[in-house]
């Protein structure tokens, strides 16, 4: 199913003159339950790999064999936390779990690999016990498609036995990918598109508050029954925008585009190997939505409300979100993660 996205619901071109220059696509990955192949790109599907390849594997040392079954977690059957394989040491290597795979025709904002790439597969350590952050470990693999004439069957690619958490395994999802426009965070623009941003956001406030003051009060009013008629033909509440939540970074899935900084301050991610300042690869995020709506592409609309439907992948990384940055000067440089 193709999936669109509503046009925004200001055009921040009009609304701040010169924040042109700070727009950059990103795809929309979309993912939704499914059944995808090797040869599609899909989160939580099967990667096309070779047969003669090794599977990557964790070799940190952490506890592996306390967790939840992965087998339970995939079957959905209520997965119980517990030491389910105590042969399994903190120093021994397990297998990767299998998060996305990206081919580059169904992406356009996937940068070009190195050396022709044109696949990217992301793997991770389903334990959140790595670095100073504990976190998961994430390994990207790029490679050439048609190089692989011999590929592991899908249903027979190495999975960890344990994970540290349900939320670090993603369900098996389609993809539908979409392009579209977003636009720096607020907080990295120039100064001057800044102070405009800061100066309509507390105009939006300012009509919220307006609304408030001159909202009825039953006090006073000689009867409730007057209230109640006062308060029917009261205006109903503006909708009250935002810079961030309407108009700039789209939720969800995504390749490409501009990173958001709601949580923390804007931090610099600078490649480890040159400086050269990294852009998002890939953000990972806990929902394709919430109570903000505006971003719900038509198709789902419908969908608003429905129990789970926000959150197709059920991951949940960090506090929300998990990015992944590479550098734009050299794609093999090692990439760095974020976490908001």
């Amino acid at each position: 199913m193709t999936r669109t996205t509503p046009p925004r619901p200001l055009d921040p071109e009009a609304l701040f003159p010169g924040i042109e220059a700070h727009r950059r696509t990103c795809t929309r990955l979309h993912p939704r339950p499914g059944t995808p192949t090797v040869a599609e790109s899909s989160v939580g599907g099967p990667l096309l790999w070779p047969a003669g390849e090794p599977w990557p594997v964790c070799t940190a040392p952490h506890r592996k064999g306390r967790g939840y079954l992965l087998a339970d977690v995939r079957a959905g059957d209520g997965a119980r936390r517990g030491k389910h394989a105590p042969w399994i040491a903190d120093e021994d290597p397990v297998p990767l779990l299998a998060a996305a795979q990206l081919y580059a025709r169904d992406v356009p904002d996937l940068p070009a690999g190195p050396d022709g790439c044109d696949l990217l597969q992301v793997l991770w350590c389903p334990f959140e016990a790595h670095g100073p952050d504990r976190t998961v470990e994430v390994v990207l693999r790029w490679r050439r498609a048609a190089d692989v004439v011999d590929p592991l069957p899908g249903d027979g690619l190495p999975a960890p036995e344990v994970v540290g958490r349900e939320a670090c395994v993603p369900r098996p999802c389609v993809l539908d990918p979409e392009r579209i426009v977003e636009y720096e965070y607020a907080d990295l623009l120039p100064r001057k598109l800044r102070k405009a941003v800061h100066a309509w956001e507390d105009s939006q406030t300012g009509r919220e508050e307006a609304w408030a003051e001159g909202e009825p009060d039953y006090r006073d009013f000689a009867s409730y029954e007057e209230y109640q008629a006062a308060a029917a033909a009261y205006p109903e509440q503006p909708e009250i925008l935002s810079y961030w939540h309407h108009l700039s970074i789209a939720p969800g899935w995504k390749v490409g585009g501009y990173a958001s900084w709601h949580l923390t301050d804007p931090a610099r991610v600078d490649c480890g190997s040159c400086g050269t300042p990294m852009r998002p690869l890939l953000t990972v995020d806990a929902g394709e939505w919430d109570g903000i709506t505006t971003w719900v592409p038509h198709e789902d609309r419908e969908s608003i409300g429905v129990p789970g439907a926000a959150t197709p992948t059920g991951v949940h990384l960090g506090r929300d979100e998990m990015r992944v940055f590479t550098c734009p000067a050299n794609p093999a440089h090692p990439h760095r993660l974020s976490f908001q």
